[in-house]
């Protein structure tokens, strides 16, 4: 992401500062929203571990990887603190599915719930609000690949008859 701007480094120190903070606060924002709905399906389901962790919080400072957020920042690929799950300790061995569904759809339904203000009323949204509505969407879309450890393995893990999950 900063390697993209370097030019505007060069070219308006401030308008590039300005933009590291809007994408610093907006991935912060989508990663934190991300990890505690898993958290949040995971204690509704039965799982008390995330809860226990200190996880099951709206401080962004939980949910963050130092590593994955330096390079989400740096590199434009990166990571939150992936949320503890016992799957043993879920009531269904498919609840599974609906806690790695969570994150996805709670980032989504977010960007939704920030956007609609402005289209009822045919208003452009703030720049910063559109760097949450396009990190929330990305994050979501990537954690829905079907390859582990993204959600969408256990999701799709979740939709496998158990007969070949075995074998998967």
């Amino acid at each position: 992401m900063i390697f993209r701007n370097l030019d505007l480094l060069r070219e308006d120190p401030l308008q590039f500062l300005i933009l590291l903070v809007m994408i610093a606060v907006a991935l912060l924002i989508a990663i934190t929203v991300h990890e505690f709905s898993h958290a949040l399906a995971a204690y509704y389901f039965g799982d008390d571990t995330a809860k226990m962790q200190g996880r099951l919080s709206l401080n962004p400072l939980v949910h963050l990887d130092p590593i994955g957020t330096l390079m989400l920042l740096f590199v434009g690929f990166g990571w939150g603190k992936p949320v503890p799950v016992n799957p043993f300790r879920l009531r269904k061995e498919k609840d599974m599915a609906l806690v790695a569904f969570a994150g996805p759809l709670s980032n989504l339904l977010f960007g939704a719930l920030l956007f609609l203000p402005f289209r009822f009323v045919n208003s452009v949204p703030p720049e910063p609000l559109v760097y949450i509505l396009f990190f929330s969407i990305i994050l979501a879309l990537f954690n829905l690949i079907p390859i582990p450890p993204l959600d969408g393995f256990n999701i799709f893990m979740g939709l496998v008859p158990d007969r070949f999950s075995d074998k998967i």
